[in-house]
């Protein structure tokens, strides 16, 4: 049967979680980018539906929302420009939801930033929590039709953060400069200490880090955006099941109280062989004499 070895296959998806390139981990592996990307849409199923079974009833007890954006093979103003732009090309919405204390991603969804999209988020969020929960979120509209009307059971505040009109930073693609921020009290009754975004905002930083494709201003965007969700679902199964948090001294699945010790990459490839053995390759057949004129 054909499969690469397992410390191949092992380094492969290593380097998928620590900011490589799909080009680059084929030249440093030596084999076809064609066997990369099909390893990364192996390990992207396995990993959904371990994610998916796995992250549940989550005693969490301040989650924080957000959402960061990305693209799949051109950038939205651009796609009218492409040539044979596929359906789903253009700005991709990744939200993500993070327990405060055990810093575990409960709930990640990916499509656009409109109010259909939040909505389901928010349901998917609901269904992973075993309590109620402060929620907070930056003042993005659509989580205030998303919460009220999946009816979350939580005391929920919004962050709105004030940044400078005038300011001109040192660069061209300077962040606007924040000056100050509100706390909005939206349901329930929020504790004001807790009305905080700054762990879901720098969990988008872990992960422009940890996957080539987020990182900006560079050709390394996601082409397909199958490919895009296959990468997220294996990065949050290794961010909450098989990396160490430096603070935390575990990994956030274990803080969070859903797994005694941490997966191994090795974990994930029986996954993977698991969810699609592998089949024996059948007889060569021969080919018949060759006939010269």
């Amino acid at each position: 049967m054909n499969k690469l070895p397992l410390q191949t296959r092992v380094q492969i998806l290593s380097m998928l979680c620590e900011g490589s390139s799909m080009r680059s981990i084929s030249r440093v592996t030596g084999v076809s980018i064609n066997t990369v990307s099909k390893l990364l849409i192996d390990a992207g199923l396995a990993c959904a539906a371990y994610h998916d079974m796995m992250v549940r009833n989550v005693p969490a007890k301040a989650v924080q929302c957000d959402e960061i954006w990305s693209f799949s093979y051109a950038k939205q103003k651009n796609v009218k420009f492409a040539k044979a732009a596929p359906a789903a090309a253009g700005d991709v919405w990744t939200w993500t939801a993070i327990d405060a204390d055990s810093k575990l991603i409960v709930s990640w969804h990916v499509g656009d930033r409109s109010a259909a999209t939040g909505t389901s988020f928010m349901y998917d969020l609901k269904a992973r929590l075993a309590n109620k929960v402060q929620l907070t979120t930056d003042g993005h509209k659509a989580y205030l039709k998303a919460v009220a009307e999946v009816d979350l059971d939580a005391d929920y505040a919004m962050l709105n953060k004030i940044f400078a009109t005038d300011y001109a930073g040192p660069g061209r693609y300077s962040p606007p400069k924040c000056i100050g921020a509100i706390k909005n009290p939206i349901m329930g009754n929020p504790d004001p200490a807790l009305i905080n975004t700054s762990f879901a905002e720098r969990q988008n930083l872990t992960m422009r880090m940890s996957m080539r494709r987020f990182t900006r201003l560079t050709n390394a965007f996601s082409k397909k955006f199958e490919d895009h969700c296959h990468a997220l679902a294996l990065y949050f199964v290794f961010y909450n099941f098989c990396r160490v948090h430096k603070t935390l001294g575990v990994t956030p699945a274990m803080a969070a109280g859903l797994i005694e010790t941490p997966v191994k990459m090795t974990g994930i490839i029986a996954m993977i062989d698991e969810a699609s053995p592998a089949k024996p390759r059948g007889p060569y057949k021969k080919r018949g004499p060759e006939i010269s004129n």
